[in-house]
């Protein structure tokens, strides 16, 4: 499946496991581990080999959501370099969602922000009882926009404006209480659980899996498409506020943020 620099990958019987690998980082998505993970979704439809894919993280967590000292970096670049930093995560949600094998996340620990988006959007989720989850984007003053648009269809608009308007961490329990999670399973049995339900996947057809899930993303078609433009005009812009630059260093240097945006009087 090619070499990494930022994710183990292993096929074996029809399996291909994903980990996440940049431990010391908490597997935060810089653009490389954006552009690694979007080439082995792709590339895995494309193999005959591949029946399953299953991502989890190294290390305690699972995925912490963009980096930020790249986030950092980007606040002098254009409006231009912007957008297509947008469209990079934008296209490895949809990557992961047009996939055409059935995917397996086994959240072993805090899946935040994009990570949390990634561990929510495979076919199947699996998480054990330390796994968070958030989409803390309006903390540091960003907006949730990509993520947003398939939160929306996995829980409805009430649950969705609590979870995105707070920013709140979560538990697996409630995640799978909401329909995010598929099922809690203990730590110890987690990387057992996921193999187990991959193996049950590679009795059904190939063919037929892939076939299911096309039509399942011709059936989102041209509404996504559209919300999708939309959430990647939104992310782009919103790199370019006083906020988001305040929340980012505010972040970086472990302090409340002062937002720019809000007038409050003594």
């Amino acid at each position: 499946m090619g070499m990494y620099t930022t994710l183990e990958t292993s096929l074996q019987k029809g399996i291909l496991r994903v980990t996440l690998n940049r431990p010391e980082k908490r597997n935060a998505l810089s653009p490389q581990m954006i552009d690694e993970l979007t080439a082995v979704l792709a590339a895995a439809g494309e193999d005959a080999r591949c029946g399953v894919v299953v991502l989890t993280g190294a290390g305690s967590a699972f995925c912490a959501g963009l980096d930020l000292d790249h986030l950092e970096s980007l606040e002098n670049r254009s409006a231009a370099e912007h957008r297509e930093d947008s469209e990079r995560i934008a296209g490895l949600f949809r990557a992961l969602y047009d996939c055409q094998r059935p995917t397996i996340a086994a959240v072993n620990g805090a899946a935040i922000a994009g990570g949390c988006g990634i561990a929510t959007l495979c076919d199947f989720t699996l998480a054990a009882p330390r796994a968070r989850f958030g989409y803390t984007e309006v903390r540091i003053g960003f907006i949730p926009a990509i993520v947003s648009t398939f939160l929306l269809a996995q829980v409805g608009e009430k649950q969705a404006r609590d979870l995105l308007l707070t920013g709140r961490i979560f538990e697996a329990p409630e995640a799978h209480a909401m329909g995010l999670v598929n099922r809690v399973v203990e730590a110890e049995d987690l990387a057992g659980a996921a193999e187990r339900l991959a193996v049950e996947l590679l009795e059904n057809s190939p063919e037929a899996l892939a076939a299911t899930k096309r039509l399942l993303s011709a059936n989102a078609g041209a509404a996504l498409d559209a919300e999708m433009e939309t959430a990647i005009q939104a992310n782009a812009e919103a790199r370019l506020t006083e906020d988001f630059r305040e929340g980012i260093r505010a972040f970086l240097e472990k302090r409340a943020p002062k937002w720019p945006s809000l007038k409050i009087e003594d």
